[in-house]
């Protein structure tokens, strides 16, 4: 390997993905939409990146986890985003650089992406989705994509839905490339030692985990260690999940609101099995369904991610007070 201030060098995507922050599907995602590295390939077709490249996606992915926006700055050269990153480090606005989007420019993006996702779920066009998908994802952010755009587009297709103008495999289509996209959406960066620990699930007879895989995403954002059990699963599984990972609180996602008594049993048991100890937490779309048996049992009910985010936080320091006694 040549030394590491030759710009010669030549590295794998999986060590580039290590050594800027970046994951490696995301510089995929960078390299193709806005260019922001022009990687060369190997005779076998494997790109190659250099120490400039690792350097260049280091400071662009600095930039963007503080707001700026990765369409407006790709291009520019690492004196400029060096510059970019001192002038946030000291407070100095540099409105010539434009590059960071307030609450309400995220809001408008938000909407202008909604459109055309849904766009692309009317015409069935699952490529399109996708890459709408992901340019929303550097656009906005995990959490604003979530929450500004993939909620309202999901409430929405089931708004379509019943009313007749879209079918259930619109749904299920538009869900796989969701699921397809999770290894972006995800948190990369290794949570501490001691970071709060969470089981993440359905119970039985739910079989929608869609609201589950965002629960954890967000979680992990939160700083939380989640282990995401899927969907459709018995009290006494989840509850064995929460002891082997020794969680302190458990995430139920409901979305599918029935008239049957299998629900309420199954979480009148599962907080049965799981103690007071065990924060149990619900939300999803049929949640409000089930308001009677939550407040039986006080299980807290999620009222928007806003609230899970709060509800997180405060946990997260009540377990941290306990583990410093």
């Amino acid at each position: 390997m040549i030394g590491p201030n030759d710009d010669s060098a030549q590295y794998l995507i999986s060590t580039v993905s290590k050594r800027s922050g970046v994951k490696s599907d995301l510089v995929r995602a960078w390299e193709r939409r806005y260019q922001a590295v022009t990687p060369t390939r190997t005779a076998g077709g494997h790109r190659v990146y250099t120490d400039q490249d690792i350097a260049r996606l280091k400071l662009l992915n600095q930039a963007t986890n503080i707001g700026h926006s990765i369409s407006q700055i790709a291009q520019f050269s690492l004196d400029d985003l060096k510059n970019l990153l001192k002038d946030e480090g000291d407070a100095i606005s540099r409105p010539s650089l434009g590059a960071t989007h307030s609450a309400s420019d995220r809001a408008h993006l938000a909407e202008d992406y909604i459109e055309k996702c849904y766009a692309a779920v009317l015409a069935f066009n699952a490529k399109a989705l996708e890459a709408h998908f992901e340019n929303a994802i550097v656009e906005l952010g995990t959490e604003a994509f979530i929450e500004h755009l993939l909620t309202p587009l999901l409430t929405q297709i089931g708004e379509r839905w019943k009313a007749g103008e879209l079918r259930p495999v619109h749904e299920h289509m538009t869900s796989s490339v969701i699921r397809s996209l999770t290894y972006i959406l995800r948190n990369n960066n290794p949570c501490p030692a001691n970071a709060p620990r969470m089981i993440v699930t359905t119970p039985i007879g739910q079989l929608h985990e869609l609201g589950a895989l965002l629960a954890a995403i967000m979680a992990e954002l939160c700083g939380w260690q989640v282990t995401y059990l899927g969907a459709n699963l018995p009290a006494e599984e989840i509850a064995a999940g929460v002891k082997y990972t020794n969680a302190t609180a458990l995430t139920i996602s409901l979305s599918f609101a029935a008239d049957d008594h299998v629900v309420p049993k199954e979480l009148r048991r599962l907080k049965k099995l799981i103690g007071s100890d065990v924060a149990l937490i619900v939300g999803g779309r049929a949640a409000g369904h089930f308001q009677a048996v939550l407040d039986e049992i006080g299980v807290v009910n999620i009222q928007g991610y806003a609230h899970y985010r709060s509800i997180l936080e405060k946990l997260a320091a009540n377990n941290l007070a306990k583990s410093a006694v």
